[in-house]
This record gives structure tokens, sequence and C-alpha cells, in this order.
């Protein structure tokens, strides 16, 4: 548990309720050279966080169904994943960052993707 490899294995999870806005995502990652997994809600993401130790990154919208929020999800991937870059994106609310766990950027919704990948390539290095 805890340890992770550098995000420089560019492996991205990507977890996001709106297929449009996460199969562009998806889309625009792998173009980039990114391994990317997907997740609809918190719990199937922590099962392939769990299962797949390489996930460097974590971007997560807030608003999600099941019983895990990504602000949740945000603060259980802090706690047995430190290592692991992570971005909350949302449409609907601003967060303070004493909303978000330490080390964690947040991105409002519609984001340029673009702005997004350069901030991920400059946490890897």
């Amino acid at each position: 548990m805890g340890q992770r490899k550098p995000i420089a294995n560019k492996t991205i999870l990507i977890v996001e309720d709106e297929a449009i806005l996460r199969f562009d995502l998806v889309d625009f990652f792998e173009h980039a050279g990114w391994r990317v997994f997907e997740a609809t809600n918190a719990e199937s993401a922590i099962e392939l966080l769990d299962r797949h130790r390489e996930i460097g990154a974590v971007l997560t919208d807030v608003n999600m169904p099941g019983s895990m929020d990504g602000l949740a999800l945000a603060h259980h991937v802090r706690g047995r994943y430190p290592p692991t870059v992570l971005f909350v994106v949302s449409g609907n609310m601003p967060l303070d960052s004493e909303d978000l766990p330490v080390r964690t950027a947040f991105m409002p919704k519609p984001f340029d993707p673009h702005r997004l990948l350069r901030e991920l390539e400059a946490a890897s290095l």
C-alpha cells in the first residue's frame, strides 16, 4: 500500500460519469501518449487503483453517482496512495483549497485539456 511508480510512466485514471466528456478525455490522453484507465464512479476507480498500481495520476469530477463523490475519492486516494497526482474538476461547484486534499489541483469545467496535460507533465518532473 502507498508506493506508486512516478507519473513519468504517463498513466492516468479518468473518473467521469459523463460519457462524452470521458471519451473525449480518454482519446485526448491516448493521442498524447498516455495509458488511460477510465471509471464512471468512485467505487470502480478504487478497484482500478488497487489492481493497477502503476496509475500515477487521477482526474476526477466532483459530482458522480454512487456512495462516494469525487472529493471523497480524492481524499481516499491521497490517504492510500500519497504520491498520486490528483486533479479535481467540477462544472457545478467551486471548491476552496481547504476542501481539497493536500497537493490536489482544482480545475473548473469546462477546462482546456492542453492546459491539464501541461500541468500533469510538469508534475511528473
